[in-house]
């Protein structure tokens, strides 16, 4: 992944969506490492990859495993 994108805040920021919907934190670990791994891979062809590019493609796999988790994390900046 290309450095300007801060994957560990990504990662945080999952971690804590999780926590919130109450997801145990074993499964929670594996949606996320699972999740990412997949979109960095899908993005890897890209030159730029922008944070929009990123949330995108986590959310989209998210979805394979927690509906509700990837809502959450596509609409994060928008849930009070």
């Amino acid at each position: 992944m290309k450095d300007s994108l801060d994957l560990k805040t990504v990662i945080k920021n999952l971690k804590i969506d999780a926590r919130g919907l109450g997801i145990p934190s074993g499964a929670a670990e594996v949606f996320i490492d699972k999740s990412v791994q997949a979109a960095e891979k899908s993005l890897r062809s890209k030159k730029i990859i922008t944070e929009k590019d990123l949330k995108v493609a986590i959310a989209k796999e998210l979805k394979k495993y927690n509906a509700d988790f990837a809502y959450v994390y596509e609409n994060r900046d928008k849930i009070i």
